[in-house]
């Protein structure tokens, strides 16, 4: 997970955005300490929050899961724009064998017949569980020249079991490009741990609504990285507005 903040408002706008309301601009002080101040007691301790709504964030968020991508497309008052699968799945086209499956439908070989790709798919759970997950430690695991291959593609739980279901179903999703299935159609095969990008515009307001509700510790693991390395990411000028939001007790990121 790679995140960076491609844009922001200045805090002065939104000082100015509350002076407004009792023309007091002769107050301000152009983002400096008192319009800080300002902005907290205004915006945070008398929650006349709308006035926060001023300040947006632009992010560029690159490895997050789409089961991730689900979650936050759950906070509606954002913008995304996200990485179309129709337009970037070929990526995956001419790619080697996840799985040792003997050469068939492999880069070289893209014109096996459908019933071909069947019978791989039973065979594959098979030969993923007895070839993968065959090493004597998790780490070999992680660090096999498969694993390590397929985590371009794959955001991995550290649950070895699940992730070499991921990796078959990524084996799988190549051999349908492979074998010259459609994008639009072999999309559908996608696993939700399949790794997209997206640009991500919110407000302050909105934004402090996901990290209290996302840095939780009864959040989906995932989400929690992403809301902590959202806050990270924020200017460090910017930072006291989100502090109340975090969550207290924030367990250690998870990376595989």
């Amino acid at each position: 997970m790679k995140i960076t903040l491609l844009n922001h408002t200045p805090l002065w706008v939104c000082s100015n955005a509350i002076r407004t309301c009792y023309q007091s601009f002769e107050k301000g002080d152009k983002g400096g300490e008192k319009d800080k101040e300002l902005i907290e007691r205004v915006g945070n301790k008398m929650r006349h929050a709308s006035t926060l709504e001023h300040l947006f964030y632009n992010f560029y968020i690159e490895g997050i899961s789409r089961a991730c991508l689900q979650e936050l497309a759950r906070h509606r008052i954002a913008s995304l724009s996200v990485k179309s699968t129709r337009y970037t799945l070929k990526e995956l086209r001419d790619e080697s064998s996840f799985v040792p499956l003997h050469g068939i439908c492999d880069k070289n070989s893209p014109s096996a017949s459908l019933d071909e790709l069947s019978a791989l798919s039973a065979q594959g759970t098979g030969e993923l569980l007895t070839h993968l997950p065959h090493t004597e430690t998790k780490a070999d695991f992680y660090g096999s020249d498969l694993a390590v291959r397929a985590k371009k593609y794959l955001v991995f739980t550290g649950e070895s079991v699940v992730d070499a279901f991921s990796i078959l179903a990524l084996e799988n999703l190549r051999k349908a490009l492979a074998a010259g299935i459609k994008i639009d159609l072999a999309k559908y095969a996608l696993p939700e741990s399949y790794k997209t990008a997206l640009s991500w515009s919110i407000n302050a307001r909105s934004l402090q609504n996901f990290l209290s509700l996302r840095s939780s510790a009864s959040a989906l693991w995932e989400i929690r990285n992403l809301a902590n390395a959202l806050f990270d990411a924020l200017p460090d000028e910017h930072k006291y507005l989100f502090k109340d939001s975090m969550a207290e007790s924030q367990k250690q990121p998870r990376e595989f």
